[in-house]
């Protein structure tokens, strides 16, 4: 009983952390450099995609992971711009927007990763299974996980109007004990 309600209490503690890091990376490390710390890391995610373009046996990742690096950017893009007029859009986009940003992140690490177990397997590795796994996990990743971006990339343009709409009082209607 005493574990559960350790683990009930420490939830609180893991969504404020989410939400402060949410803000970190999206207030501080991102527009205040007006977006120039991600543009280093989404200059290498291109340079993959581009490098990798022509390869048929990464076009299954590097295609959908170059779209969604391109939406990044004019998500970040968006977000600023709307911040320029309501400072509350960075708080409603932020948990998103990380969790967006996440997802991206972990698609260019499994896609390169997939490019070594390819390049393993043409080589004649002896691990031959391990490196199939490697290039399944990616496939998994990319068809069943990436695909949230959708959802994620969808609250993060809604904006803070239908957060910022609800008062104090809505949330207690129809609750009276």
């Amino acid at each position: 009983m005493e574990q559960l309600v350790r683990d009930a209490r420490i939830t609180r503690l893991y969504e404020g952390t989410t939400g402060i890091q949410a803000l970190d990376l999206l207030g501080r490390k991102v527009l205040m450099s007006q977006g120039e710390t991600l543009k280093v890391f989404t200059k290498q995610i291109h340079k993959f995609c581009q490098a990798e373009a022509e390869n048929a046996e990464l076009a299954e990742f590097t295609g959908p992971l170059a779209k969604l690096n391109a939406e990044w950017g004019e998500l970040t893009m968006g977000i600023g711009m709307k911040a320029m007029q309501d400072r509350e859009e960075v708080g409603a986009a932020s948990v998103d927007y990380l969790m967006y940003s996440g997802y991206v992140t972990l698609a260019y690490l499994f896609a390169r990763a997939a490019k070594q177990a390819a390049a393993a397997l043409a080589a004649g590795s002896d691990d031959a299974a391990f490196y199939e796994a490697k290039i399944k996990t990616a496939r998994f990743y990319f068809t069943r996980l990436l695909p949230r971006t959708r959802a994620h990339a969808a609250m993060v343009q809604a904006g803070a109007e239908p957060l910022m709409a609800l008062s104090s009082e809505d949330f207690g209607r129809g609750f009276e004990i």
